[in-house]
């Protein structure tokens, strides 16, 4: 058996394997491939203790850092996981943004569609519609990790929900999250289905976000801030709120502006239903 700790050391950028990994930093490899990146030892650990099939790993062990890494490194060399040693330079062409931690791993892609969604019982969904940014979405996903929303769904998305980006905006959240993305009529008509209400952020609507019922089966919709929703959430059965806007800025970025309304929920959801 061939010990994996000490796998040959990719050195060169143009290694085939390297080039391969760099590939997926595109959308139209990730998507054709169903594979992507993940950078960071958080990131990955989130990976594996949800489950994702990791195809293969990539280290460099002079840029190791911190014990977590570590745990991460012995974690995967425990596995079946090819992990394969890397020079900086080479490193580098895989490595995504800026935060070094010497860890990089190609994984699977899990399935994101939306009628494998589970549906819990009286549940809070964030819903995202046409977000570009993948800092913002990661945001939104982190926070409705941190609120204990019970899914999150980009509705005719603009950016790939597993851009390299975005898992590391959501600090690895997306991975034990439960997430989907559809055109927006699906989203629209997949909600109605399962009997969820649905309540919009919209900048004119009458109705302030503390008067809304944010209890029971609710959809909490959000559009990206430099074009809102479209008109797929209008109509008599969508509850549009406001958030307060006291200075010259008309808009809240959308991670915020889900941060405020997903804590409400959650307030409401965890006040006493009487006094005692």
């Amino acid at each position: 058996m061939t010990d994996r700790s000490h796998s040959p050391s990719l050195a060169s950028p143009s290694n085939p394997r390297i080039r391969a990994a760099a590939r997926l930093r595109a959308r139209p490899e990730r998507e054709a491939s169903g594979m992507t990146l993940v950078d960071g030892a958080r990131e990955i650990r989130r990976a594996i203790d949800a489950g994702v099939e990791v195809i293969e790993a990539f280290i460099c062990e002079p840029l190791l850092a911190g014990e977590d890494a570590r745990v991460v490194l012995d974690a995967l060399r425990a596995s079946t996981t090819p992990v394969n040693s890397t020079s900086e330079t080479a490193f580098a062409k895989v490595a995504f943004g800026s935060r070094t931690e010497g860890l990089v791993a190609v994984i699977k892609i899990p399935s994101l569609k939306l009628d494998r969604l589970e549906v819990m019982d009286g549940p809070l969904i964030a819903v995202i519609e046409a977000v570009e940014k993948p800092g913002n979405i990661g945001a939104v996903i982190r926070t409705a990790d941190g609120a204990g929303a019970d899914a999150v769904i980009a509705a005719s998305p603009r950016t790939d929900l597993m851009n390299p980006n975005v898992i590391r905006a959501s600090a690895g959240t997306i991975f034990s999250a439960r997430i989907a993305t559809a055109p927006t009529d699906q989203v629209r008509h997949w909600l109605e289905a399962n009997g969820i209400r649905i309540v919009a952020a919209r900048v004119d609507a009458p109705r302030s976000y503390t008067d809304a019922d944010l209890t029971g089966p609710v959809a909490i919709v959000l559009g990206a801030e430099d074009r809102g929703l479209g008109e797929g959430w209008s109509g008599p059965d969508v509850e549009a709120v406001r958030l307060p806007m006291l200075g010259v800025a008309d808009s809240l970025n959308v991670s915020v502006t889900a941060a405020v309304l997903l804590y409400e929920a959650r307030r409401q959801r965890d006040r006493p239903t009487h006094e005692g």
